[in-house]
C-alpha cells in the first residue's frame, strides 16, 4: 500500500497531539478526560479544519469502526486535493453513536466533507500498527489481513480498557530523554 506524502506528514502531527493528550505532567493517563474536554471545543476547532486537520481530528479519536479496509486504503494514496470527500467513504465506516453530533457539527462547514476524509483516514493510520502500512508485502495472504483486520476491530471496540502499555513506554522513553537533555543543560535530574 503506498501512503500520500500528505497523510505521511499529518500522521506524524495526529500522533503528537494524541501524544500530548495522553498523558500528564506527572505520567498520569488522562486521554479520556482530555478528548472530552476537546470535544466540547469543537465550535471553535471547527475553524481549523483546513489549517491543522490533525489537531482537530482529534475529536473524533476512535469514533470509527473500519469496515472496508480497501476503500480506506486507496484513500492514503491521495493528495490532498484529491481526497474522496464524505460521500464517497461514509459507507467504508461506522460511526460509534457519541460521535454523531460532532460528526453533523463538522459536515456544516465549507471544508467538512473534504475534512471527515482526512478524519478517517487519520484514525484509520492509528489503527494500524506502526508501520504496517510500509512493511505489509502485496501479496500477502488473506488470513494474514483477517487477522490485521479483527486487530484493528478490537482497537477500535468502545468496550475495551484503554490499554496504553506501549504508549506508556514510548513515553517514558521520551521523558527519560529529556531529563538526559535537561541534565546535559545543567539541570538537576527530575528523578
Amino acid at each position: 500500500m503506498h501512503i500520500s506524502p500528505f497523510f505521511l506528514q499529518l500522521r506524524s502531527g495526529y500522533q503528537s497531539e494524541i501524544d500530548d493528550l495522553t498523558s500528564d505532567s506527572e505520567g498520569k493517563d488522562v486521554l479520556r478526560k482530555r478528548l472530552a474536554e476537546k470535544r466540547k471545543e469543537i465550535g471553535f476547532l471547527v475553524k481549523m479544519l483546513e489549517l491543522s486537520p490533525e489537531m482537530v481530528v482529534v475529536v473524533l479519536h476512535q469514533a470509527f469502526k473500519f469496515k472496508a479496509p480497501a476503500v480506506l486504503d486507496h484513500l492514503l494514496s491521495l493528495e490532498s486535493d484529491e481526497l474522496v470527500e464524505w460521500d464517497g467513504i461514509m459507507d467504508a465506516v461506522e460511526i460509534a453513536p457519541w460521535a454523531h453530533s460532532l460528526v453533523q457539527t463538522i459536515l456544516k462547514e465549507p471544508m467538512g466533507a473534504w475534512f471527515m476524509a482526512v478524519a478517517v483516514a487519520l484514525e484509520y493510520m492509528y489503527s494500524k500498527p506502526v508501520g504496517a502500512s510500509e512493511q505489509a508485502p502485496e501479496d500477502e495472504s488473506e488470513d494474514g489481513a483477517a487477522d490485521r483486520d479483527e486487530e484493528r476491530d478490537h482497537r477500535h471496540d468502545d468496550t475495551r480498557t484503554e490499554d496504553h502499555d506501549e504508549e506508556e513506554q514510548e513515553a517514558r522513553a521520551r521523558e527519560e530523554a529529556g531529563n538526559d537533555w535537561l541534565e546535559a543543560q545543567g539541570f538537576d535530574r527530575k528523578d
